[in-house]
């Protein structure tokens, strides 16, 4: 058997990420919500890494500069039913869930989307009661086939599990995945830059935030 191929190497100079054609492409922001990402988190050592690595802020300025150029946002939240009707309870992190101090909760404010990343108009929400990605069962997908989408930018949290996921299930369903490395977060920080390096950018175009913003500037505004 051969040996498996060395990781694809990052994008840094973000040529692949200015070709993103505003029509085509979709931008995702993955549990960026209150109760995952806020200052009253029920995962405060994601928050914090979220927040200090300067992801969430990176997010949030992609969401502004989608908003500019055209580009549909889509924001993926996951919550429960106060009953719990419909949620997973086959595996240890779904259990968990169950007796955090903060529930992401239908209607609270922990499913809302966290500041400082700004909301629009025509922004779409698909939120999950179940699994590990908003692209399984939650009918994004061909919402997004409705939407003419090609590539789909992938932001947010956690790069342990739902990030990872959510790559994946893009790419078998024939989607183009754009993972900006610095708009992601899990923990630990050494464990979110292993999986870009070793795991992503096997499947993914791995690039910056910035590098996407650029390529979105200079392409003609969606109308």
């Amino acid at each position: 058997m051969a040996p498996p191929a060395p990781p694809t190497p990052p994008d840094p100079s973000g040529t692949r990420a200015e070709r993103l054609d505003p029509a085509t492409t979709v931008l995702l922001t993955v549990e960026c919500q209150r109760g995952v990402v806020g200052p009253d988190s029920a995962f405060p050592e994601l928050a914090a890494a979220a927040r200090t690595s300067g992801a969430l802020v990176a997010v949030a300025r992609l969401v502004a500069g989608a908003h500019d150029a055209g580009v549909q946002v889509v924001h993926a939240i996951a919550e429960r039913r106060p009953d719990g009707r419909g949620a997973g309870r086959n595996a240890r992190l779904f259990r968990a869930a169950e007796r955090l101090p903060v529930q992401q909760l239908a209607g609270t404010h922990a499913v809302r989307v966290a500041d400082p990343i700004p909301v629009g108009d025509g922004d779409l929400v698909v939120r999950r009661l179940h699994g590990l990605s908003p692209l399984a069962g939650t009918g994004l997908d061909p919402v997004l086939r409705n939407l003419g989408c090609r590539t789909l930018v992938v932001t947010g949290v956690s790069a342990n599990v739902a990030v990872p996921n959510t790559v994946f299930d893009a790419v078998n369903l024939g989607y183009t995945a754009v993972v900006p490395a610095d708009a992601i977060a899990g923990v630990p920080a050494e464990y979110t830059a292993a999986v870009v390096s070793h795991t992503l950018a096997l499947v993914a175009t791995v690039t910056t935030a910035e590098a996407v913003l650029r390529g979105w500037r200079r392409a003609p505004r969606r109308g």
